[in-house]
C-alpha cells in the first residue's frame, strides 16, 4: 500500500516543478531572491574580506566614490555602503519573511476554525476579519510604531534594545496582515468539510483538530503559499515605509527602508545612496510578486490535469 501511494504521489513534484520551471518569471524570481538571500547571510564573511565594520564611523572617509575598498564607495558618515546594504538585506529580508509567515499563520488558524466550525464563531471570526480590513493599515501602523514600548509595560531593557524595532514591525505586520489568508483558507475549508474523506474521518472517530490539522491544513497549503510569498513583499514594503519615516527599524541597525531615510539629504550630492537600496527593495518586490503569480499558475490544479 505505501509503494502504491509513492507510485501515483510521485509524479506531483516533478510535473510542479516542471511548470514551474517553464516559466522564466519564476526562474528570474528565484535567481533574484537566491542572490539577495545568499548576499544577506555572507555578509559578515564580505565584511571580513573587506576588512571593514559596517557600523563603523569613519568621517574622514565620508561620501567617498567607489574602489578597491570600498567597492561601492561610502556613506555619509563613512561607513561602508555595499556592507550596510548587504546588513541591511539581512534585516529587510528577515521582517519581509517571518512577518509574511507569522501572518499567514494567524490567518491559517484563523480560517480553519471559521471554516470548520462555522455558526456564530464563524461569524464574529469574519466580523473581526473584516473590521481589520476596514482599518486604514498604513496610518494604523504608523500610530503604533510610535507607541513608546515601556508605556506598555515592556521592560526598559528589552524597549530599548537593538532588535526591539526589528520584533515590533514583525509582531505589527503579521498582527495586521492576516486577513487575506483567512478568508482563502475558510474558503477552501468549506469546500472541503463536506468531502468523502472529511466524512470518513469522523465516522471514525477522528477529533475537530486532528480532521483540521491532518485532512483539511494540507488541502489548503497551496492558497497558504502563494499568498505568503505574495505578502513578503507587500512586508517589506511597510517595513521601508515605517523605517523612511523614521518609526521602523532603529539605528545602528540598518535596514533597506532606514538607509533611504539617511540618503534623502544626499540626493544632489550622492543619488547613489538613495538608488541602491531604492533598487533592491524594487527587485525584491517585484520577484516575490512575480514568484507568487508563478506559484499560483503552477499549482493550478486544471493545469495539473491538463499536464502543462
Amino acid at each position: 500500500m505505501t509503494a502504491l501511494a509513492s507510485a501515483v504521489a510521485a509524479p506531483r513534484m516533478p510535473g510542479f516543478l516542471r511548470r514551474l520551471w517553464r516559466r522564466p518569471g519564476a526562474c528570474a524570481s528565484i535567481l533574484v531572491l537566491g542572490l539577495l538571500g545568499l548576499g544577506a547571510l555572507l555578509a559578515p564573511l564580505v565584511a571580513r574580506i573587506l576588512g571593514h565594520d559596517p557600523e563603523m564611523v569613519d568621517l574622514l572617509a565620508r561620501l567617498e566614490g567607489p574602489s578597491l575598498s570600498h567597492p561601492l564607495g561610502t556613506d555619509e558618515l563613512g561607513r561602508d555602503t555595499l556592507l550596510r546594504l548587504l546588513q541591511g538585506g539581512r534585516v529587510s529580508l528577515l521582517v519581509g519573511l517571518v512577518g509574511a509567515v507569522g501572518a499567514a499563520s494567524i490567518g491559517t488558524a484563523v480560517g480553519l476554525v471559521a471554516g470548520y466550525v462555522g455558526g456564530r464563531l464563524d461569524a464574529l471570526l469574519m466580523r473581526v476579519c473584516d473590521g481589520v480590513i476596514a482599518l486604514p493599515m498604513l496610518p494604523l501602523l504608523i500610530v503604533l510604531a510610535a507607541v513608546d514600548l515601556q508605556k506598555l509595560g515592556v521592560p526598559a531593557g528589552i524597549a530599548d534594545s537593538e532588535d526591539a524595532s526589528i520584533y515590533r514591525i514583525v509582531a505589527l505586520v503579521a498582527l495586521a496582515g492576516w486577513t487575506g489568508v483567512a478568508r482563502l483558507v475558510r474558503a477552501g475549508v468549506l469546500s472541503l468539510r463536506e468531502r468523502d474523506f472529511v466524512t470518513a474521518a469522523v465516522a471514525v472517530g477522528c477529533g475537530p483538530w486532528r480532521i483540521m490539522l491532518r485532512h483539511l491544513l494540507p488541502n489548503t497549503l497551496s492558497p497558504i503559499l502563494v499568498a505568503t510569498t505574495l505578502s513578503v513583499g507587500s512586508v517589506i514594503l511597510v517595513e521601508s515605509v515605517l523605517s523612511f519615516l523614521g518609526l521602523g527599524i532603529q539605528p545602528p541597525a540598518a535596514s533597506w527602508g532606514s538607509m533611504l531615510t539617511n540618503a534623502q539629504e544626499l540626493v544632489t550630492t550622492a543619488p547613489m545612496l538613495a538608488i541602491y537600496p531604492g533598487l533592491l527593495i524594487f527587485a525584491t518586490v517585484v520577484a516575490c510578486n512575480v514568484l507568487g503569480d508563478a506559484l499560483q499558475e503552477a499549482l493550478d490544479p486544471q493545469q495539473s490535469r491538463s499536464g502543462r
